[in-house]
């Protein structure tokens, strides 16, 4: 048994991609190989620590379910103790609720059989006594040294052009001079080189999949779109933060408020390609990306 910052993991196989999760607090994935690769694309941040009132929070790396919108100390509240259940393709991780918000989360990871695809549902129960409001947040945290691909709406939002077809939604630190944003009109790249202050971006993402190229390996994210939700953060269902540690693909889902005993879900599907060579990425963005 391996450790992940200190926490020990169990594996994953399907002979196409190799996942590791973390078994005694959570729900959190801890690393990603593609088939044959000892490389990990997620990050991995042992001393990186954050102090709160229910004690330290660990970043630790790998991938993670929040509520949004974020806070301190809610959106901080350290991992809790998880209960592992197999399942016949993956494996269903259940925490305790947090203490302070009454959420309890579950992460079930299921595993394609004869592709390098992982669906992922996350799932949020409020066991609080009060009816909360939050939007379930999902967030990969990825190593640097690669380029993360944002789509962007393209074409006419009404049939005369006159409507907006798109927004950007910054945070305070991002500086839209940042070296490692690239806006394009049809694509937002964001090059995850180390550097300070972070750079954090959001939008509503229309397309449903936002990616990650890294060493030849071409990380996808895909999102159910849910165009009559209420999304935090001015609307964003996509957010991606860069600092000098690490890179994010973040996805949301739209706001609710969850009574006692409900429970929310929010689904993601991860692909692993070998290359760019794919017809979601134009030719003309090609040389760019792995530049």
């Amino acid at each position: 048994m391996s450790k992940f910052c200190g926490h020990p993991t169990a594996t994953l196989d399907n002979g196409f991609l190799r996942l590791e999760y973390v078994t005694d607090v959570g729900p959190r994935i801890a690393r990603l190989f593609p088939a044959k690769s000892d490389s990990n694309l997620l990050a991995e941040l042992p001393e990186a620590e954050l102090s709160t009132p229910y004690g330290p929070f660990q970043f630790m790396g790998g991938h993670r379910f929040w509520h949004s919108p974020e806070s301190l100390p809610r959106s901080y509240i350290p991992d809790q103790p998880v209960n592992v259940e197999s399942l016949s393709d993956g494996v269903r991780l259940s925490a305790s609720a947090e203490p302070g918000s009454g959420v309890a989360k579950t992460i079930e990871i299921h595993l394609a059989a004869q592709q390098p695809i992982i669906t992922i549902h996350h799932q949020m129960r409020n066991d609080s006594l009060w009816t909360i409001e939050l939007a379930p947040w999902a967030l990969t945290m990825l190593r640097l040294g690669g380029t993360a691909i944002f789509p962007q709406p393209v074409g006419n939002a009404d049939p005369h052009g006159l409507l907006s077809n798109r927004q950007l939604v910054l945070w305070p630190y991002t500086d839209v001079r940042d070296a490692r944003l690239h806006l394009d009109n049809a694509f937002i790249l964001l090059k995850a080189n180390a550097g300070l202050p972070p750079c954090k971006i959001g939008y509503y993402n229309l397309h449903g999949w936002m990616a990650y190229w890294l060493e030849d390996v071409l990380f996808v994210k895909r999102q159910e779109l849910q165009p009559d939700g209420i999304f935090p953060d001015h609307g964003c269902n996509t957010e991606t933060y860069c600092n000098d540690q690490f890179i994010e693909l973040e996805t949301l889902g739209p706001l609710v408020k969850l009574a006692p005993g409900e429970t929310i879900v929010h689904e993601e599907i991860w692909e692993l390609h070998n290359g760019l060579d794919q017809p979601f990425i134009p030719d003309s963005l090609r040389e760019r990306i792995g530049s």
